[in-house]
């Protein structure tokens, strides 16, 4: 086993977990407002975000070396939104900064899945779950912005 790449692949998906480690997440923010039909249960992030944290840094560590300024712009764009989220909806309580976090962050996922691709096609699949969820995503804050 290769224990210098997987130390490396570390070092790419440990920050996605980081606003979760520096914000605390309080369930019953999300659980008292008035949410859509379709709003899944809370445990569901808890289990989602993980795999998409996994996706997304094993993406980014197989064409990092070969990735451009641009492609790297869209990442710290993503990653920083991302990361931003979690302190609009949590800290804030702010669903409407929330639901334009969510904007930025499926806009700059699919600029970073264009800017992968280019780079390496099979690596760049690995983002496709990522924006199907910030698509759901989106569509989850707008309708809590609206219903609350």
């Amino acid at each position: 086993m290769n224990y210098k790449k997987i130390i490396q692949y570390l070092i790419f998906l440990l920050p996605w977990f980081l606003s979760t480690i520096i914000f605390k997440i309080d369930v019953s923010i999300y659980n008292l407002l008035n949410k859509p039909f379709f709003s899944p249960p809370p445990i569901i992030f808890s289990i989602i975000w993980p795999i998409l944290y996994i996706l997304i840094s094993y993406s980014i560590y197989k064409i990092w070396f070969k990735s451009n300024p641009t492609c790297r712009i869209y990442l710290f764009i993503n990653y920083l939104s991302n990361q931003l989220y979690t302190f609009c909806f949590f800290i804030l309580e702010n669903n409407f900064l929330s639901l334009v976090d969510t904007i930025i962050i499926l806009t700059s996922s699919i600029y970073l899945y264009l800017e992968t691709k280019k780079i390496d096609k099979t690596y760049s699949k690995y983002l496709i779950p990522y924006i199907i969820w910030n698509i759901f995503a989106l569509i989850l804050s707008f309708s809590i912005f609206i219903l609350n």
